[in-house]
């Protein structure tokens, strides 16, 4: 299978199967989505959802939560990881926000990675799910199954994926796939042991070929020839 007909296979049958996918954590709007994601670094989906309703109840704009301190804020925080450092961020980036963003969340890369806690991964989440925009964040997730499925190639950082699937993908697909690649591999193609007997899509994978010495199909340039 030639690489655009994996792609093309990919967004077919994600399309079909999951075209409103979207992420797990809960949040009502653009601060809260920004809160949950700096939250949810090297951290699951369900231990932020579990953490942020009394979070947000404490801190529900930029303005509270930047008038709060630092060991505050741990306390509603501190089952997450790395709480102490997430804490600080959480106080900094309220306080730019207000300050040098007049309290509204941007939307270019460029300005959100300024933000305290805010890398490259959170600010395309934040761009893609907020304003919609074809960035495509690479977290573990993305970047596990973007390699094994084979939609990448030889790509050894998040930034290379990013630029290998965001040049790939149809753009009006970019956002979404993101959460195609992230739900994939957090319920079926698991980091240790991922699960080929139920996965729907090992007909487009480069990883099941691999591993059960399956010889690829023929594409349909080769069937031509």
């Amino acid at each position: 299978m030639l690489k655009q007909e994996r792609y093309k296979a990919f967004v077919e049958y994600f399309s079909k199967n999951n075209p409103d996918a979207q992420t797990e954590l809960n949040y009502s709007n653009p601060y809260e989505l920004l809160v949950a994601v700096i939250l949810s670094a090297q951290c699951t989906d369900k231990r932020i959802n579990q953490i942020t309703p009394k979070l947000f109840e404490r801190y529900p704009d930029a303005h509270t939560l930047a008038a709060s301190s630092v060991d505050e804020v741990f306390t509603y925080i501190r089952s997450v990881s790395y709480p102490n450092n997430k804490a600080k961020h959480l106080v900094g980036m309220a306080q730019m926000l207000i300050e040098k963003f007049n309290n509204i969340v941007p939307e270019q890369i460029e300005d959100l990675v300024k933000l305290p806690g805010v890398g490259r991964k959170t600010a395309n989440v934040i761009s893609s799910v907020v304003y919609h925009n074809p960035a495509m964040a690479v977290d573990t997730h993305v970047f596990r199954v973007a390699n094994r499925l084979g939609l990448t190639y030889r790509a050894t950082t998040p930034l290379a994926v990013e630029k290998q699937l965001v040049k790939n993908l149809p753009k009006e697909t970019i956002a979404v796939a993101h959460h195609w690649l992230i739900l994939h591999g957090r319920y079926i193609c698991l980091a240790r042991k991922p699960l080929c007997e139920k996965c729907p899509i090992t007909y487009m994978c480069k990883y099941f070929e691999k591993t059960h010495h399956i010889k690829s199909a023929p594409s349909a340039t080769e069937t031509k020839n």
